[in-house]
């Protein structure tokens, strides 16, 4: 597979990270940083769902980064102020607002909250980037207000092209859409300020 404008994840040798810039309140500049290919566990261990490591050093806010975990796509999503505000914004139209019914895995304990986030870094947003309904891979809709296929009071969030199901800033499903719940979080960790770790916590490997 290759990356593309769908948003499908390059399983090559090397994993590829997808910036997507929604700086402005203006999306669509897409940049390709590469990811240290030394630093990658093999192309075998990924297959089997071992954990991967995420450069977050230049993910600036309001921007999306792409990475794959056990061939699917993780969306690491750095909030800004008014994202988060929005994600606050967004709960008396969500149809499970705390996830009590969790997909395909359960919501790490350190997500158990309104953002679906860790305490102490908040505006990193981490989740499997496959829609709930059929498994297509929701478009970035970052921008809040009127646009095309979305609600004139839109908070931001994203849109999944086949169906129509809206997710808000924290991946939580909108009510009355095909989609039946909120996007995965998977389990995840910071090594340092800049790095974390998808498929591990400390409790172990997911």
């Amino acid at each position: 597979m290759r990356d593309n404008e769908n948003g499908r994840v390059d399983n090559g040798r090397r994993t590829w990270l997808i910036a997507t810039s929604v700086a402005g309140g203006v999306g669509g500049v897409a940049t390709l940083v590469p990811f240290v290919g030394s630093f990658a566990p093999s192309e075998k261990a990924k297959a089997a769902g071992a954990p991967i490591e995420a450069d977050i050093s230049n993910l600036k806010p309001g921007e999306m980064m792409t990475v794959a975990w056990r061939g699917k796509p993780v969306w690491i999503l750095n909030r800004t102020d008014a994202m988060l505000a929005d994600v606050v914004k967004a709960d008396p139209e969500l149809a499970d607002p705390h996830t009590t019914n969790p997909f395909s895995m359960p919501l790490p304990e350190y997500c158990n909250n309104e953002y679906r986030s860790r305490a102490d870094r908040k505006n990193i947003l981490v989740l499997v980037g496959i829609c709930t309904h059929l498994g297509c891979s929701p478009s970035p809709r970052f921008t809040p207000g009127p646009q095309p296929n979305l609600p004139s009071d839109w908070p931001g969030g994203w849109l999944c092209p086949c169906h129509g199901s809206t997710f808000d800033l924290a991946g939580r499903v909108f009510k009355n859409k095909p989609a039946p719940q909120n996007l995965d979080v998977p389990p995840y960790m910071f090594v340092n300020a800049t790095t974390l770790v998808i498929g591990k916590d400390e409790k172990g490997e997911a």
